[in-house]
């Protein structure tokens, strides 16, 4: 019941700190262009842009004309079959099709599936319904298909492949070039009858990881502002704006200047970083689709439906150049992509690390994060055994707070009994009589004399509240720890498969519960603890993340160990004493 007060106690604290630096979302889901520009916030385009945009420059007409008004080549160019051409690195091994010159399986070598498989990043139900990665996204429908369905010459110099496609006045140069890392850059142009077109190169459909229903609800479209355009978590130069799966609008355009954007999922991301961010866009892609309940046996009748977010970036000049992050959010990664640094900035530009969302608690679990990757690389070369290295340092750092907790409760039993006779003098008023009030204020009178806080046996309970839920946030998005194996335990990110760490979470809290002398509390309240506390907490326990109930576990066996040497104590004997004598008077009455 302490642990369910303290808790909701802090929630309630909280709210005005979050409301003030917690990341503003809209009100609505956004359905059109102009309500995805709230009044506090104008991230969105008043109306989406033309499919056509003039580069004519005052000043400068017969240049304009002679490069934008140009009679059509009346040259075609596309192929007579569709070709599969593959880049390949350690990183990736990426396979394109010539048909819309898009990617048809984006491969992570170091990632594997659910099946122990090299991930496909891909979506593979999703984008034969609503396209492939680097298929191109325009204002004009037919003209969108016709670009993402046309075969396209394709040339290969190393790992730079062109793509060319000419007719009926529609002419298309789209160029991919690879790195040794997970960005690569992409150069599109576009030209209808001598015009150029904004087209965007796009991920428009999730992303391969997505098995079950529970991760197609945590994909986002996120982007980095420029400037600030409202107050999150981050704060500053560093804000990132998040709109989750309720409020990302398909089709939306939003033209806010932003030094990167695009969708991601619980682990992995497609992150477009445009080389001219004050000119880029970005159009939110939102659709749905049914997938089977169980992806090793499909079966048409039995389906779910679900949401796919993807995105596409590109520049309103009509010639787009940008560079497409496609990887895990591992923090060193991010760290190390950075945005194109914009003429006027003061300040260096931003990296991809904020993508990384690790919920309220960030200040907390980052470091955590860092610490358990350093135990992990210089220490133990096993996840599990650096969660539980890392459990008995935070422990031990956390046992003033155990002292201080069994202080309070010692000087609390002390007091007891004149508490006691303070409410019998009181308990003949009625609750609402005004003389109730005196109760509480001989009460506080007598804590004071003695030098009781009344927080004292809760504070250190939410003090170590903040960092269950930073290891829950760190453990749950950090990629590192996805399919981390301990023991029997295949991923540390899942829950144990045949729930072993619940059950020893139950009993080593009834165990905890037990050797922890709690001369304040009535006996017959103390047994219903010992009972309802571990319970509640076995239930909590059987589908969270396998590591966070390692860490549990190994918390609750430290306890047991710090318990043992404090019983020892001259505290922890005054302690017993003063719980032995009272369960003696109860038990004569």
């Amino acid at each position: 019941m302490l642990v369910i007060l303290a808790t909701t106690v802090l929630l309630i604290l909280l709210q005005p700190l979050m409301k003030k630096y917690g990341p503003q979302t809209p009100a609505q889901p956004p359905q059109t262009q102009q309500q995805q520009q709230p009044a506090p916030q104008p991230t969105a385009a008043p109306a989406p842009l033309p499919a056509t945009v003039s580069k004519e420059k005052p000043g400068n007409k017969e240049k304009a004309g002679s490069k934008e008004k140009a009679a059509p080549s009346a040259e075609t160019k596309q192929a007579s079959a569709e070709t599969d051409t593959t880049i390949e690195s350690d990183l990736y091994k990426i396979t394109f099709t010539n048909r819309g010159a898009q990617v048809k399986s984006w491969i992570l070598k170091k990632y594997d599936d659910d099946k122990r498989q090299p991930l496909d990043l891909v979506h593979q139900i999703a984008a034969k319904q609503y396209g492939y990665p680097l298929s191109l996204y325009t204002f004009d429908e037919n003209l969108t298909k016709q670009l993402n369905s046309a075969l396209y010459v394709v040339s290969q110099d190393g790992r730079k492949l062109t793509f060319d496609y000419s007719q009926g006045g529609v002419e298309v140069r789209k160029v991919v070039t690879f790195d040794d890392s997970y960005v690569a850059q992409v150069d599109v142009t576009v030209t209808q009858d001598g015009k150029l077109v904004n087209a965007y190169p796009a991920w428009p459909a999730g992303f391969g990881d997505m098995t079950v229903p529970a991760s197609y609800a945590v994909q986002r479209v996120d982007y980095h502002p420029l400037e600030p355009v409202s107050r999150t978590w981050y704060g500053g130069k560093h804000s990132v704006e998040r709109l989750d799966i309720k409020h990302v609008s398909g089709g939306a355009t939003i033209r806010t200047p932003f030094f990167w954007a695009g969708a991601s999922d619980q682990y992995f991301a497609a992150i477009f970083l445009p080389s001219d961010p004050r000119n880029a866009a970005l159009v939110t892609l939102h659709d749905s689709l049914l997938v089977p309940k169980n992806l090793d046996k499909p079966d048409p009748n039995d389906t779910t439906k679900a949401d796919v977010l993807g995105a596409a970036v590109g520049d309103v000049s009509g010639h787009t150049l940008v560079r497409l992050f496609a990887g895990p959010k591992n923090l060193q990664v991010l760290q190390a992509t950075h945005a194109t640094a914009v003429a006027t900035a003061s300040e260096p530009p931003p990296d991809l690390g904020t993508l990384l969302d690790l919920g309220t608690f960030a200040i907390i679990a980052k470091p955590l994060f860092l610490w358990l990757r350093w135990t992990h690389d210089h220490w133990v070369a096993n996840w599990g055994w650096a969660i539980i290295i890392l459990t008995i340092f935070i422990n031990l750092a956390l046992l003033p707070l155990r002292l201080t907790s069994m202080k309070s409760a010692l000087k609390t039993a002390k007091i007891q009994p004149q508490m006691q006779s303070i409410k019998d003098k009181y308990s003949k008023y009625p609750m609402r009589d005004p003389r109730r009030q005196q109760q509480n204020v001989e009460i506080a009178a007598l804590m004071k004399e003695h030098g009781v806080n009344p927080a004292g046996g809760c504070l250190p309970l939410l003090i170590q509240f903040p960092f269950l839920i930073a290891f829950y946030t760190m453990l749950g998005n950090t990629t590192e720890l996805r399919h981390a194996t301990w023991f029997y335990i295949r991923d540390l990110s899942g829950p144990d498969p045949i729930h072993i760490l619940p059950i020893l979470i139950v009993l080593s809290t009834f165990v905890v519960q037990k050797m922890t002398p709690q001369g304040g509390m009535d006996p017959q309240q103390q047994k219903m603890m010992n009972l309802m506390m571990p319970l509640m907490l076995g239930f909590i326990s059987f589908n969270l993340s396998s590591g966070l109930c390692l860490y549990w576990v190994v918390g609750n066996i430290v306890a047991m160990l710090m318990q043992v040497g404090l019983n020892q104590t001259e505290l922890g004997r005054e302690q017993r004493t003063l719980a032995a004598k009272r369960a003696a008077k109860q038990s004569k009455k």
